[in-house]
This record gives C-alpha cells, sequence and structure tokens, in this order.
C-alpha cells in the first residue's frame, strides 16, 4: 500500500475557473495569510526559546510581554483570517452560482485586514496596547480597521448570497454569514469604552477572546469544510440535517460559555453555571459536525492515499473533536481548578487553533487553489510539510498536556511555586522542538503557494459560472 509521503504526483482536475479576476484575489489573500503566518509563528517560536533561555535577550521590545500578543494577534487575524476569507471568496460564489458581487470590495477589504495587522503590531512594539485582554491587545483604530475589513466582505458575500440563482442557500453559506455577523458584532461592543473597566470589562473579555475562536474561526472554517469534503471526495455530505443541527446548536451554546475563563472570580455565580452548563451543551454539534465529516469519509482510503489535502482535512476534524471535547471538560469545576492558569491551556489552545482551524486551512488550500491555477505544490513538499505539523503539534501539545498537568498537581498540593517552574523545563524544551518542526513547516506551506500561483500567461475568461459542488 502506497503511503501519502510516498505516493506518486497525482494529476489535478481540469482547472474549472478562468476568472482572472477571482483567481487574483484568492491568491492575494493566500499568500497574506502565508506571510502572516511565516511572521507570527516566527515570533511564537522565538518566545517558546525565552522558556529554555530567558536571559536570551535584554531588548524591551523583545521582551515577552510585547511579544506573545504579536504572536497570537498575528496569527489569529492575520493568518487564520486572510486564510479562511481567501477559501470563502472561492466557496461564496461557486455555491450560489454566481460570480462574486464586487471584486472591488474584496480588495479594499484584503487592504484593511493586514493593515489592522501591520498597525496593531506596530503599536503592540511600541508598547501601545489596549490592557492586558487577551486577543484584544490591539488599540481600536487597529481593530476598527479588520472591523471594517468584516462589515465590506460580509456585503459582498450577503450580496452574491442574494443573487444566487439557486433556490437553497447551501450550508456553507449559512456558517459564513454567520460567522462575519457575530465577529462583527463582538469586535464592536468589545471595544466600546463603557466596557474597558471594571468587572464588566472582565465580562466582555470572557465572551470576546472565546467567541473570537468559537465564533469566527470555528464557524468559518466548518462552514468551508462542507463545501471541501464532498467536492475532494466527489461525493456528498453524509447528512445535511445533521449539519443543520451542528450549525443551530452551535449559535445557541458557544454564545454563553465565555464565562469559563473566570470560574471562581468575582462574576456572578449564576453566569458562570451557565457558561459551565453551555460548555456541556458544546457536546452536541461538535459530535454531531464530527460525525458528519467522518461518515462522509468513511469508505474513501483512496483519497487519503492518493492526495494530501484530504489527510490534512481529517486531521483538522479529529482535532475539532479531541480540542472541543477537551474544552468542555475544562469548563468543569473540578477539572478547570486543576489546568486553568498553567501550560496545559496552552497546550489546549494550539490543538484547537493549529490543529483544528489551520489544518483545515492547508487541507482547502491544496484542493482548491490548484484548481483556480492549474498549478500544484510538489508533492513531496506537500508531504513534507503534513508531516512536520502533524510531529510538531503532536510534540508540542503532548508535552504541555502532561507539563500543565503535572504542574496544577504541584500548584493543588501547595508546593513551592518555584518547583512547579523547574518540573516544567523539559517539557518546555519539548515545546521548543515541536514548535520547531512547525514553523519549519510554514516555510513549506508558503513555497507551496508559491509553486501554486497561476501563470503570468492569460487566461480566457469562462463563458458561465462554473457550478456548485
Amino acid at each position: 500500500m502506497r503511503r501519502p509521503l510516498t505516493v506518486a504526483k497525482t494529476p489535478i482536475d481540469e482547472v474549472i475557473d478562468t476568472d482572472r479576476q477571482l483567481t487574483r484575489l484568492v491568491f492575494a489573500h493566500m499568500a497574506g495569510a502565508a506571510g502572516w503566518l511565516v511572521f507570527g509563528t516566527l515570533v511564537g517560536l522565538y518566545l517558546s526559546l525565552k522558556f529554555i533561555w530567558p536571559d536570551m535577550d535584554a531588548v524591551s521590545w523583545l521582551g515577552f510581554g510585547r511579544l506573545r500578543p504579536i504572536h497570537t494577534n498575528t496569527v489569529f487575524w492575520g493568518w487564520a483570517s486572510h486564510g479562511m476569507v481567501g477559501l470563502a471568496l472561492y466557496v461564496v460564489p461557486r455555491t450560489c452560482r454566481r460570480h462574486l458581487f464586487s471584486y472591488r470590495l474584496g480588495w479594499v477589504a484584503l487592504g484593511l485586514m493586514s493593515a489592522s495587522v501591520v498597525v496593531g503590531d506596530v503599536c503592540l512594539a511600541a508598547g501601545l496596547n489596549n490592557g492586558a485582554q487577551e486577543y484584544r491587545e490591539y488599540v481600536w483604530p487597529a481593530m476598527a480597521l479588520f472591523a471594517a475589513s468584516l462589515g465590506l466582505t460580509l456585503y459582498n458575500f450577503y450580496m452574491t448570497v442574494a443573487r444566487r440563482s439557486t433556490r437553497e442557500i447551501y450550508i456553507s453559506n449559512w456558517y459564513v454569514l454567520a460567522a462575519l455577523i457575530w465577529t462583527l458584532t463582538l469586535v464592536t461592543i468589545a471595544y466600546l469604552p463603557f466596557y474597558q473597566h471594571g468587572l464588566g470589562e472582565t465580562a466582555i473579555q470572557g465572551y470576546y477572546m472565546h467567541q473570537g475562536v468559537g465564533m469566527w474561526f470555528t464557524p468559518m472554517v466548518l462552514g468551508l469544510t462542507y463545501y471541501f469534503l464532498p467536492k475532494l471526495l466527489n461525493k456528498p455530505i453524509y447528512s445535511y440535517s445533521l449539519g443543520v443541527l451542528a450549525f443551530w446548536t452551535q449559535m445557541l451554546f458557544y454564545t454563553m460559555i465565555g464565562s469559563h475563563h473566570f470560574l471562581y472570580s468575582p462574576l456572578p455565580w449564576w453566569l458562570q453555571t451557565v457558561a459551565v452548563l453551555f460548555s456541556v451543551g458544546m457536546v452536541v454539534p461538535v459530535v454531531a459536525g464530527s460525525a458528519n465529516f467522518l461518515l462522509t469519509m468513511r469508505g474513501s482510503g483512496h483519497a487519503l492515499r492518493s492526495s494530501y489535502a484530504v489527510p490534512f482535512l481529517l486531521v483538522g476534524v479529529v482535532y475539532y473533536l479531541v480540542g472541543s471535547l477537551q474544552g468542555s471538560f475544562e469548563a468543569l469545576r473540578s477539572l478547570n481548578l486543576l489546568w486553568h492558569f498553567n501550560n496545559y491551556t496552552v497546550g489546549h489552545s494550539h490543538i484547537t487553533m493549529y490543529g483544528f482551524v489551520s489544518f483545515l486551512i492547508w487541507g482547502g488550500a491544496y484542493g482548491l487553489l490548484p484548481r483556480l491555477s492549474g498549478r500544484e505544490a510538489p508533492q513531496l513538499a506537500i508531504g513534507i510539510h503534513f508531516w512536520l505539523a502533524f510531529l510538531g503539534l503532536l510534540i508540542y501539545g503532548v508535552s504541555l498536556s502532561i507539563g500543565g498537568t503535572l504542574q496544577g498537581l504541584s500548584w493543588k498540593h501547595h508546593e513551592p511555586f518555584e518547583s512547579s517552574v523547574v518540573l516544567m523545563a523539559p517539557y518546555w524544551l519539548w515545546r521548543a522542538i515541536g514548535g520547531t518542526l512547525m514553523f519549519t513547516s510554514h516555510l513549506l506551506f508558503a513555497f507551496n503557494v508559491w509553486r501554486m500561483l497561476p501563470a503570468r500567461a492569460a487566461a480566457p475568461v469562462a463563458p458561465e459560472v462554473p457550478d456548485a459542488a
């Protein structure tokens, strides 16, 4: 049996979209995503080395307090956001059987998105921030640019869906539009002046940092996967009804779980309890969505052996299930006491944001971009990217999960704080090793995007809009 790493180069489908305007816009987003991925994770790798050599520099703007938010915000709003919107620009018009409503709006939104990351990162490096609020460190002008980008993208996609030639709205578009609406609302409310102080700030912060993941990245990549997976497997999704169930329960439960980050805090006890209950309720959409994808993949072993796009999607779906269930367990008060505030949480965030979101973006990129450009990346380079990213995350996640658990037990037994720092030393080393593998894979992804760029020769304009998947 041929394994993915050694599989022979497989021919891509005939180029099915020669709309050069859309092609340029999609690849501009993906090129921006690759650039921000390399930069953001280079900063993250540097931070991981600081845990091993804490005195490696004495420069103020290289301090942990400045670089850590640069790392997280860059991969959030730069890498993942560009990657998701770029792929959505491919999916939405095709599922609507219409051309994108406005290419000009698409380019303006792209510029605003990258500008927000540039402004935000420069301000963070200079010591200008929005306070110690995780994922909300960007000053408000930077996030205003991001909100404007989301607003233009929402309008562009909404008008495309409104002008669709199909009777039904394909489920991918439900997720994409919902993600844009929720995130635009969330960003706006979180930066209102009267939510920047006191206990109200804490309540809003819990919802902001969790809904940033759960109502932006999660529905966006899940919606896109409802297009990627059937298209790449050449078979329908297992159950449309399961997809609808997962969508509405996601919208119901995820909106109320932000406070589980602040259990045992001064926040009202009832608010914390609601967050715990709704976190448990998240098992419903997670299991429904994961089962839908995995059952769709059932019997498609040939696709795993002949294409790297599908293995990326498989890993992403598995990590969606594992990471989300892990989050539900962490919301329980007894386990929250053990795992909160230590390195277990860092491992969990990478399992979800990296293992789930990033792997699905990569799978979509490798599966769909060649259909736009007619050019594939080298299979060997894609294979090495897959295995470096997979093994790197495995080392990273397992080491921090074990180390974080031991760290929590050390605190629970009232041992000196220094003891928990000493015991983490070997796990931080493995974290750096895993991070190095992951960063190396990102360099390969950037190279692969470059190899998939369309040729300079002019392509004819398609005579008609291609059919949806």
